[in-house]
């Protein structure tokens, strides 16, 4: 060695009899993981000449290392010194492109290999390796049975293939061929075991764990770590834990991982979390994998800070899917300030990681700091994905923001997921919330694949649009192409018929949802007791709320409001303290709701204290519509000077809705002076309000200011303002 290393000092080329240790000197450096780059180092520092013997070592040792791509480059510079590849070059060549996904590149291979006659077991085998991991089975098929000897490795590739692949059934017919002619091993057993993963073969599953048991495979570590994987997907969670305390000590860590999962995927969170503890108890430590399942059914803050300080002392919290299991947990707490903090101290952050911050912003009516968020994400040039896209196009609906809706789209087809069925719903549901049906219409026809979220999306868009004959034809069709029809789907019909003039639309409607069994769900509901009520039969709507199981906010408030507008405020307000006992918490359009019943019956003070419950109870800021109740409830008490007064201490500037409600009480009482007062503050903030030009009008006419009449009716004019013309149908 010394002597190699005077001549390669001096740049001297190396003589014959130093060749073979040079070919030593490499081959052991590239077998050596850690010494790779000396294998290297000594590769380009000494000429090579035609020893397709270094060039094979050091491209083996790039693929062991996993620098695929070098291992490309170096053996382009091969071929570029016109050396002949041999079966090792070939099919360590492949493996880099089975590794580096360049299904492509190993074509190309592989008609070098047939050009030069390159054929033998180890080339086969790779190609299908190849082959099985670039997706193309047929093909990988194809060069299993050209190979003239199969060994247990060829046929371990094509069942690994169709496991991949998702093609079960092939790959347990294969396995069964393989035992007619080849002993199996622990890496074909950890395929199938992967393949049996399904309930529809649990009882394949049972015959591989019998096999595994007669082949004396049991005590292989990743065999046993397999089978818990196995039974945890299947969803036999009895089996999975008696296997798991049977192989614990053989699986290792990632056994405690996969039945956690397993019982977080089963909803059973409360053995997920004993297990934790379990775990912890025995000396074990947690991983990433442990600690994220947990995060994802943790429903109580304590638990979940608790965790976060045990992420914070062993670093775990560094992880990408454990840092957004952390934000996401506190986000679904309620915590959702923590979520931020968390979100903002990763330092790496995936896609994943964005698509869930995203979604955070969205659900906790954020989503400004959602398009924020996507801007960002944009101009890091990190690909976006379907999570992604939906998100922010759900954002855009939220705020009716169709120029960046618009913008989403035209990402969504650049990154070529504007056929995907999730982006193209939101894409649907973002155009029709915005009012431009043409282009929703247009995507929903595009659909390969319509799903029930598309559908409700435009029906409901052409129900708001008040196009009812195109949303009744819209839902025939769904009906008549056998799509599954759920309960957003019934809700938005019945919003379109509540408006529409055919009363046996609504009617028909119903009795689907009953036939369907989704009258008990809270969207249908909801929409019924809408519609009932726009027909005046509150006692329907009372019978409809009655047989919803779960009524949310929204059945809630519709029962209030009906009862509000047909004049029975004393049942409005019971429901109202039976909500509050039930558990739900109002939200702002519940207390329009309640404010207004308040104004209605002359219930002045109770408004008040429903406001200030408001605040103080529910942290909700009131707004324009809310005053306006209030407003509302003292003009028809009469008491409109307290009116006046009351909004002259808002915190917030009057609007024309607030002075239009003091206009009408004014009317109603005769006050001219205050209502000229009013009436001119609305004109003021909205110049082409006809109603309050009308009224201004009259009042101005009932005190003798003709010339003020003429001088505001030229205005009307000039800015295209006039009095509609009532009508009735009856």
């Amino acid at each position: 060695m010394a002597g190699f290393r005077e001549d390669a000092e001096f740049g001297f080329r190396p003589r014959p009899v130093y060749l073979w240790k040079r070919s030593f000197s490499l081959c052991s450096f590239a077998r050596c993981d850690s010494r790779f780059d000396d294998a290297l180092r000594l590769f380009y520092d000494v000429p090579c000449d035609s020893n397709v013997v270094c060039w094979n070592a050091v491209i083996s040792g790039a693929v062991r290392n996993g620098e695929n791509e070098m291992a490309l480059s170096i053996f382009s510079e091969m071929c570029s010194e016109n050396l002949a590849p041999n079966s090792f070059t070939c099919s360590s060549i492949l493996a880099a492109c089975a590794a580096a996904e360049k299904l492509e590149v190993g074509k190309m291979v592989q008609g070098c290999a047939i050009k030069r006659g390159v054929s033998d077991t180890f080339v086969g085998t790779a190609l299908i390796d190849l082959y099985a991991k670039g997706g193309e089975m047929g093909e990988a098929v194809k060069a299993f049975f050209c190979l003239p000897t199969h060994n247990v490795v060829s046929w371990t590739a094509v069942v690994s293939g169709f496991v991949r692949a998702g093609d079960s059934v092939s790959a347990l017919n294969f396995f069964k061929k393989m035992r007619k002619a080849e002993e199996v091993n622990k890496y074909t057993l950890t395929s199938i075991i992967s393949a049996c993963a399904t309930p529809v073969l649990f009882k394949v599953a049972m015959q591989v764990h019998s096999l595994v048991i007669k082949g004396g495979f049991y005590m292989e570590s990743a065999v046993a770590t397999a089978l818990v994987n196995m039974y945890s997907k299947i969803g036999a969670d009895d089996f999975t834990e008696k296997l798991f305390w049977e192989t614990g000590d053989i699986a290792g860590l990632g056994s405690w991982a996969n039945l956690i999962s397993a019982f977080t995927l089963s909803g059973n969170s409360q053995r997920a979390i004993a297990l934790l503890q379990k775990m912890s108890r025995q000396g074990e430590k947690p991983d990433e994998f442990c600690i994220s399942s947990v995060l994802s059914v943790a429903e109580s803050l304590h638990l979940g800070s608790q965790l976060h300080c045990y992420t914070l002392k062993t670093g775990l919290c560094m992880d990408v899917a454990v840092g957004s299991s952390l934000f996401t947990m506190y986000s679904k707490c309620g915590s959702f300030e923590d979520s931020i903090t968390v979100f903002e101290t990763m330092e790496c952050r995936d896609v994943v990681a964005l698509a869930s911050m995203i979604a955070g912003f969205v659900e906790h009516g954020c989503a400004d700091e959602a398009l924020v968020l996507f801007r960002d994400i944009s101009s890091e040039s990190l690909r976006l994905d379907g999570v992604i896209l939906s998100s922010v196009l759900t954002a855009c609906s939220a705020l009716q923001l169709m120029k960046k809706g618009k913008e989403a789209h035209g990402h969504a087809i650049r990154a070529g997921l504007d056929a995907d069925v999730q982006v193209a719903s939101a894409l649907v549901t973002m155009y029709s919330k915005c009012g431009s049906l043409k282009p929703a219409k247009k995507v929903f026809d595009a659909l390969q694949q319509k799903d029930s979220a598309a559908c409700s999306s435009l029906v409901s868009g052409y129900a708001n649009g008040l196009r009812i004959d195109e949303a009744l034809l819209l839902f025939r069709e769904i009906r008549m192409s056998g799509l599954a029809v759920d309960s957003f789907t019934v809700s938005s019909i019945l919003g379109a018929a509540a408006l529409s003039d055919r009363p046996t639309v609504g009617t028909q409607a119903h009795a689907l949802a009953v036939k369907l069994g989704l009258d008990s769900e809270s969207s249908v509901g909801s929409s019924l007791i809408t519609l009932y009520s726009t027909r005046g039969t509150v006692s329907l709507c009372r019978r409809v709320f009655d047989k919803i199981l779960r009524p949310d906010v929204i059945a809630w408030t519709s029962m209030i409001q009906s009862y509000a507008q047909h004049g029975n405020g004393a049942e409005a307000l019971r429901i109202f303290d039976r909500m509050k006992e039930a558990g739900t918490d109002p939200d702002a359009v519940t207390f329009v709701s309640v404010l207004s019943v308040c104004s209605r019956s002359g219930l002045v003070e109770e408004g008040f204290r429903q406001l200030n419950s408001m605040v103080r109870d529910y942290g909700i800021r009131p707004g324009s519509r809310h005053y306006a109740c209030l407003v509302d409830a003292l003009g028809r008490a009469g008491r409109l000077e307290e009116a006046e007064e009351f909004m002259r201490n808002l915190p917030v500037e009057p609007d024309a809705v607030l002075w239009g409600t003091l206009l009408a009480s004014c009317k109603l009482h005769g006050d001219v002076e205050l209502g000229k007062m009013a009436s001119e503050k609305v004109v003021e903030l909205e110049p082409s309000h006809d109603g309050a030009h009308i009224s201004l009008s009259n009042i101005y006419a009932d005190l003798g200011e003709w010339d003020r009449v003429e001088e505001l009716r030229g205005r009307m004019r000039q800015i295209g303002a006039r009095k509609l013309v009532a009508w009735s149908s009856m």
